[in-house]
């Protein structure tokens, strides 16, 4: 099938806030498309459900950022704080991406993360708490009072981030993470150098005291394990990958609940059903809407369309997930959907590592929202909400959120 030539990314409003008509139009041209993105560049994008699992699984998908960047000048690096921070294991190939996995993988051990869990609830509930000193009726920020520091706080604990430093580091990373398009402005080019800062602060914190925690655990694994680069920018994507995505996570399903009263009320009904929920408001409201960049190594087939080597491919995981060959009505939030896996964590061998602590956060989250505010509703008309959080393409979340939460039910 011909390759299709179309613009990417830079969308207008209307678009960026609900892509996906866009991205079902764009699929039903063509699965596999060459596009033009927002800064020029050409890439490869993949649309459809099939070929973004193949692609996400292919190993001539290379994943290896700074070797692509040497090698072929139209490929594009992804954002601050630049290639320097970009030896993590998301950015690389085996064997690295096998050893660095392998060491973080330490963190999320089955019984590491459940043992997290009342620690996600007291942050919840504390968090809940502070909203509800607005008092009944008032008017409050979801994402800034709850959608962003739950996670945020959730990740310090896993990284052993001091309490007393989190709001700062958590300023500097909502400033950094909030969408532009050209050149980086000065404020997200000073955050950035204020994170590289404060988390080489922090390792030399933790060579000096190590502690149980995740930054202690990769430090004592010493040079030899990994460098220090490596060590630096597998912490700055776990920061951003722990608690970004989950924030617009818990941001974008509770739209979409309130979009759908029947999902919801039957998720009120019966709060059993959130696991199952969790996993299709993922698919539905697309928090991260694009894997990150692949390039090919050797000419690709999908979907019966090659791709040459040395290319920028961008899989569309928000359009894979309401491919309708794959979900029955895909535009259709069904809490209760049995269609199987999607694709919102991704597939092969870079397959979210957090899932599990991504899940049991979004499962708190909403229980104690919704056990607290059943009532929960928009305070703005829903054309008023604005998904500018992010860049539109790897990540997809609200600015604000507010809602006036309704007489509460007592804690617990």
């Amino acid at each position: 099938m011909a390759e299709t030539l179309a613009s990417w990314g830079g969308w207008e409003p209307a678009i960026r806030d609900d892509p996906f008509g866009h991205f079902a139009q764009a699929r039903a041209r063509c699965p596999v498309q060459r596009a033009r993105l927002a800064d020029g560049h050409l890439a490869w994008v993949v649309l459809g459900y099939d070929a973004a699992r193949q692609a996400l699984n292919d190993p001539r998908m290379s994943k290896d950022m700074v070797a692509a960047l040497e090698d072929n000048g139209d490929v594009v690096a992804e954002g601050l704080p630049g290639p320097e921070f970009s030896r993590h294991m998301l950015n690389v190939d085996p064997p690295d991406h096998t050893r660095l996995r392998r060491l973080v993988s330490r963190a999320f051990a089955p019984s590491r993360v459940a043992a997290l869990e009342q620690a996600v609830w007291v942050i919840a509930d504390n968090l809940l708490d502070e909203l509800g000193e607005a008092g009944p009726g008032a008017t409050v920020d979801l994402i800034e009072g709850y959608a962003y520091p739950l996670p945020f706080g959730v990740i310090g604990e896993l990284l052993g981030i001091p309490p007393a430093d989190r709001p700062q580091l958590h300023a500097w990373f909502q400033v950094l993470l909030t969408g532009w398009s050209g050149d980086p402005p000065a404020a997200a080019v000073e955050a950035s150098g204020n994170i590289v800062a404060y988390l080489g602060q922090l390792v030399g914190a933790k060579r000096r005291s190590p502690a149980d925690d995740l930054v202690s655990v990769l430090v004592a694994a010493g040079d030899d394990a990994l460098t220090t680069q490596e060590l630096l920018s597998s912490l700055f994507q776990l920061i951003v990958a722990g608690h970004d995505t989950t924030a617009s996570l818990i941001g974008n399903g509770v739209v979409a609940l309130l979009d759908c009263p029947g999902q919801l009320q039957a998720l009120l009904a019966d709060p059993g059903q959130l696991p199952a929920a969790i996993d299709e408001l993922i698919r539905f409201t697309a928090p991260v809407p694009h894997a990150t960049f692949r390039v090919t190594t050797e000419p690709v087939t999908l979907d019966g369309v090659e791709i040459p080597a040395h290319e920028q491919v961008l899989v569309c995981l928000g359009s894979a997930n309401r491919d309708p060959g794959r979900f029955p009505a895909p535009a259709v939030l069904d809490i209760r959907r049995g269609d199987g896996p999607n694709l919102g964590f991704g597939h092969g061998i870079h397959y979210c590592l957090g899932a599990p602590l991504a899940r049991l956060e979004a499962r708190v989250a909403f229980q104690a929202l919704l056990g607290r505010h059943p009532g929960l509703r928009l305070a703005v008309g829903r054309d008023e909400l604005a998904w500018a959080h992010g860049d539109g393409l790897v990540l997809r979340g609200l600015v604000t959120l507010p809602v006036v939460l309704g007489p509460s039910r007592c804690r617990g």
